[in-house]
C-alpha cells in the first residue's frame, strides 16, 4: 500500500510538472500535429486517473465505481483552483473515444451473455422492462412534477417523466462483470429488461419530443416506432447469426488468422450500432445484439497460427494414434475466444467513457439548497420507480434486479439535455435531474456489489 502511495505521489508530480505546457498549448495556436499529441496525453491522463481509482477494489467496490469517482473529481477541480482537466472536457477526440467505449462495453457484455438464458429471461426481463419504464414516468408525470414543481407546463412534467424511465446498462454490467457474475439469472433479467427498457425509454422520448414540438402525436407514429425496435433487435438477432457464420467462411478464404476475426467481429458491432442509430434507437442497443449474436457462432475457420504450430511441432515424432488424441484435445484451444480478443481495445476506451461520464457531474448544483431538495424528492422518486419493478422478476432475487436498473448515467444525460435544448424544462430543474442521474450513478455500483456480496454469502453452506 505504502509503495502505491509513492506511485501515486510520482504520477501527481509528473502531471503537475506538465501543467504549463498544456495550459501553453491552449493558449497558442496549435502546430501541426500538436493538437493530436495534446489528445494522446490526455488518453494517457485519463488512463493512469483510472487505474489509480482501482483501489476502491480494496475495499470491495468493482472498479467502476472508482472511475466514476475519480472523474467527478477531475471534472470539479476546477472548485479548489485546478484548472488543470478543464481542456478535456472540450476535447472532440475524447468525447468520440467515450462514446466508442461505451459501444465496445455493451459489445462484450453482449459476447459473454447467452443468447439461450436470456431467452429463458425473456418474460421476466420484458416485465421488469415495462414496469420500470411506465411506474418512474407515472410517478414523474403526474405526482413528484405537479408535487414538487406547481405551475409549470405539462409538457415539462412530461419530460422529467420520460428522463426517469432512462436506465443506463453500461454501469449495471460492468458492476456484474466486475464480479464475475454476468452469469446470474439476476444478472440476465436486468441485461435483457435493461435493453428493453432502453428502447421503450427512447419510444417515450420520441414521443415526448413530437407532443412538445408538433403538439400533438398519432397512434401510427407510435406504432411505428415500436415496429422498428422490434424488428431491429429480432432482425439483427436472426439475420445476423446467419450471416456472421457466412462472412466467416468467406473471410477465412483471405486470411485464417486473429487479424481477421478480430476484424470481421469488432465491424459486425460497429455496423449494428450503426444500424440501430439509423432507425433511432441508441447504438448501445446494436453493439448489444452483435455480442449475442457473435456468441454462439464457432469461428471453426479462423485458427491461431500459433498454437497450431505449436502444437505439431511438439507432436514430432508421436505415433499417428497419439497424434490423433493429441489434436482431438488440443482442438478447442486452437481457436481464440472474440472475447479474449475484443478485451484489449476495452482495457484502452471503456475507462475513458466512465472517466468521462463521471467529469460531465457538476458538483457545484449541490450547493444550491432549493435545488438540492428538489433533486433528492426527484430522486427517491427514480430509486422507487425502479426498485419495484424486482418484484415483477419471477423467483430471483429482487432486491438485485430492483437496484441493477437504477442507474441512470448517460442516458438519463442525454433525455435531460434534449429536454433543455426544446426549453420544456429550466435551468434549475435541468440542475435537479442532473443531481438525480449522478446520485443514481454513483450510489448503485457500491449498494448492487453490497447486494451480491451478501447473496453469495447466503448461498454458501455453512460449516
Amino acid at each position: 500500500m505504502e509503495r502505491l502511495l509513492r506511485v501515486t505521489l510520482v504520477v501527481i508530480a509528473l502531471l503537475m510538472m506538465a501543467l504549463p505546457a498544456v495550459a501553453g498549448a491552449g493558449d497558442s495556436a496549435a502546430a501541426p500535429g500538436h493538437a493530436a499529441a495534446l489528445t494522446f496525453f490526455w488518453i494517457a491522463v485519463i488512463l493512469i486517473a483510472a487505474k489509480l481509482s482501482s483501489l476502491v477494489e480494496k475495499i470491495g467496490q468493482p472498479s467502476v465505481l472508482g472511475e466514476l469517482v475519480i472523474g467527478v473529481l477531475m471534472g470539479n477541480a476546477v472548485l479548489v483552483g485546478i484548472p488543470f482537466f478543464e481542456p478535456l472536457k472540450q476535447d472532440a477526440v475524447i468525447a468520440f473515444l467515450s462514446e466508442l467505449g461505451v459501444v465496445i462495453l455493451l459489445f462484450q457484455i453482449g459476447l459473454e451473455s447467452n443468447i439461450e438464458k436470456m431467452k429463458a429471461v425473456g418474460l421476466k426481463a420484458f416485465a421488469v422492462a415495462v414496469v420500470g419504464v411506465v411506474v418512474p414516468f407515472v410517478l414523474g408525470t403526474y405526482l413528484v412534477g405537479p408535487w414538487l414543481l406547481p405551475g409549470l407546463a405539462f409538457h415539462a412534467y412530461l419530460f422529467i417523466g420520460a428522463v426517469l424511465t432512462a436506465t443506463s446498462v453500461g454501469i449495471t454490467a460492468r458492476v456484474f462483470q466486475d464480479l464475475k457474475k454476468l452469469q446470474t439469472p439476476e444478472a440476465q433479467i436486468v441485461l435483457g429488461a435493461a435493453v428493453i427498457d432502453d428502447v421503450l425509454g427512447l419510444i417515450i422520448l420520441a414521443v415526448v419530443s413530437a407532443i412538445v414540438t408538433v403538439g400533438s402525436v398519432s397512434i401510427g407514429l407510435i406504432g411505428w416506432l415500436i415496429a422498428k425496435a422490434i424488428l431491429f433487435l429480432v432482425g439483427s438477432i436472426l439475420v445476423g447469426q446467419l450471416l456472421a457464420a457466412q462472412l466467416g467462411k468467406w473471410l477465412a478464404k483471405v486470411q485464417t488468422g486473429m487479424g481477421m476475426k478480430f476484424t470481421l467481429a469488432i465491424c459486425f458491432c460497429l455496423v449494428l450500432a450503426f444500424l440501430a442509430q439509423q432507425i433511432g434507437l441508441a447504438p448501445i442497443v446494436g453493439a448489444f445484439a452483435a455480442g449475442l449474436v457473435l456468441d454462439p457462432v464457432h469461428f471453426g475457420y479462423f485458427k491461431d497460427p500459433k498454437v497450431v504450430s505449436d502444437v505439431k511441432a511438439a507432436m514430432e515424432g508421436c505415433a499417428p494414434d497419439v497424434k490423433q488424441k493429441v489434436e482431438k484435445a488440443i482442438e478447442p484451444h486452437a481457436y481464440s475466444h472474440v472475447e479474449d480478443l475484443i478485451e484489449p481495445v476495452a482495457f484502452l476506451l471503456v475507462p475513458i467513457f466512465f472517466v468521462m461520464t463521471g467529469m460531465s457531474v457538476r458538483l457545484e448544483t449541490l450547493f444550491d439548497v432549493p435545488i438540492l431538495l428538489l433533486a433528492l424528492g426527484i430522486t427517491a422518486a427514480a430509486f422507487l420507480g425502479k426498485i419495484v419493478s424486482g418484484l415483477v422478476a419471477g423467483n430471483v432475487n429482487k432486491s438485485i434486479v430492483g437496484f441493477g436498473m437504477i442507474p441512470r448515467g448517460e442516458v438519463g444525460l442525454i433525455f435531460a439535455m434534449m429536454g433543455k435544448s426544446l426549453r420544456v424544462i429550466s435551468d434549475s430543474v435541468f440542475a435537479a435531474l442532473i443531481i438525480m442521474v449522478i446520485l443514481s450513478t454513483l450510489i448503485t455500483p457500491p449498494v448492487l456489489t453490497y447486494l451480491l456480496k451478501r447473496q453469495d454469502r447466503k448461498s454458501r453452506p455453512s460449516a
